[in-house]
């Protein structure tokens, strides 16, 4: 029986040795290079399942982001920066971890086989709702179970796996194949095969904010500042979108409320908070086109 891409020996496994570091991270750094580069071939489907999310939160639906083991860390993290980069409101949230996530430095192991719960966990699904469910072998019995529960609703399901043919990216509606080569310390995919999942959720939810219209000529503008660090970067972002000084972006961002989007807005035209938010809400929230608007 051939096994599973993930699971073969990789060719260079024997450069790993205790006696020559500098070869063993040579080869690691490698592994790396050669695992993140395979995304490259899953660019129209990762921007197909982009859209797919895009249209979720247009429709007030709920992106749900299913995995087991060191995949559902890579999930749970894309998941968790959504709020803080682009203010996607955590209602239109869930993190579904196997064994629950982790609250010390144990991860549960046997829990990726059980899926008591999780037609309970997941809820009744509606039909605007997107599954972004994560598994490197493709056949993890918690994801492929997530995946069946939420197609029987009508959600769209985005199945990301680094194996060819396997379970996973059969059940999705949109299959998202990360074939990265065999791992370089064989049975553990926290590396070469969760490099290219991280960067796939990177690219899955960046896009989906670029599609939202919360992305600016490469700024994140629908960030709200609520801490030392965004006030900084939200500054700097109303002053170079609006172009003026530091000064008139920081009262524009008070008098918003720390929204950037409707801050531009006022600092670049002098309309006023109300005028701003109904200026976004007629445009959808695409800021360029707001800005044109008299």
């Amino acid at each position: 029986m051939t096994l599973p891409q993930t699971e073969q020996l990789h060719p260079n496994a024997a450069l790993l040795n205790r006696g020559d570091l500098i070869t063993s991270a040579r080869a690691l750094a490698e592994g790396q290079i050669a695992a993140a580069a395979v995304v490259r071939d899953a660019l129209g489907n990762i921007a197909q399942g982009a859209k797919a999310m895009a249209n979720t939160i247009r429709e007030d639906g709920v992106l749900h982001y299913v995995a087991a083991g060191s995949s559902g860390l890579m999930a749970a993290a894309d998941a968790l920066e959504l709020g803080g980069t682009f203010s996607i409101p955590p209602a239109r949230l869930r993190i579904h971890m196997a064994g629950g996530l982790p609250t010390g430095a144990e991860m549960p192991g046997g829990a990726e086989d059980a899926t008591d719960g999780l037609l309970e966990a997941l809820g009744q699904e509606q039909g605007m709702d997107t599954i972004i469910a994560v598994s490197a072998s493709g056949s993890t019995p918690y994801t492929i179970a997530a995946a069946n529960i939420a197609q029987t609703y009508g959600a769209t399901v985005i199945g990301i796996a680094n194996n060819a043919g396997s379970p996973l990216l059969e059940a999705a509606d949109i299959p998202i194949l990360l074939a990265t080569p065999p791992e370089l310390i064989s049975g553990s995919t926290r590396m070469g095969a969760g490099t290219a999942q991280k960067i796939a959720l990177n690219m899955l939810s960046s896009l989906m904010a670029v599609e939202l219209g919360h992305v600016h000529k490469g700024m994140m503008v629908n960030l709200r500042a609520d801490n030392d660090k965004l006030r900084g970067r939200a500054v700097g972002i109303v002053a170079r979108i609006a172009e003026v000084d530091a000064d008139t972006a920081k009262h524009a961002l008070d008098i918003a409320g720390g929204d950037v989007k409707p801050a531009i807005l006022i600092a670049a035209q002098g309309v006023s908070p109300e005028q701003a938010h109904a200026r976004l809400q007629a445009t959808d929230g695409i800021l360029s086109i707001a800005l044109t608007q008299e």
